[in-house]
């Protein structure tokens, strides 16, 4: 990748705005899957952050969960009490994070999404997500990733 592409940099912004404090590393190839970025990052699956956007009737839902999960959409909707969640269409995805579909990234979008992380995270010492692009990553925590996207832990899949 010769010039950052403009997703990046608008991450790289933004992440430098809430006082992010890991490294952004552009890989050679897209990481569009938690399987992918662990690969090529040399960690466990379950220390992929994977930023999953719900279409919750017309509302953007983010979900941050462990690369080692599935979101229990069921168990989400009744822990929050919520509407019926969707896995959003790219368009919708586009529209609320001005990201595409496996370069979500947690921060940085056009306006606040309301955000959940999983708590299961907790157990790696460094967490991977997406910054902004397929082939773009930054490390991070836990704590580092709640205080810099405010979400709400919540527990999204069943042990």
């Amino acid at each position: 990748m010769s010039a950052e592409h403009p997703s990046i940099t608008r991450f790289r912004d933004e992440h430098q705005r809430r006082g992010g404090t890991g490294e952004i590393v552009i890989l050679p190839d897209s990481v569009h899957t938690a399987a992918l970025a662990a690969e090529a990052l040399g960690c466990e699956v379950g220390a992929i952050a994977n930023s999953l956007l719900f279409d919750a009737e017309g509302t953007p839902l983010l979900i941050l969960t462990s690369g080692a999960h599935r979101v229990d959409t069921a168990l989400v909707q009744t822990t929050i009490g919520g509407p019926t969640l969707r896995r959003a269409e790219p368009e919708f995805v586009r529209e609320h994070t001005g990201q595409v579909i496996g370069g979500v990234s947690p921060i940085g979008h056009p306006a606040p999404v309301r955000t959940y992380l999983d708590p299961w995270l907790q157990r790696h010492e460094v967490v991977w997500a997406a910054a902004g692009h397929p082939a773009a990553v930054f490390s991070t925590t836990y704590d580092e990733l709640l205080a810099l996207t405010g979400a709400e832990p919540l527990a999204v899949a069943k042990d």
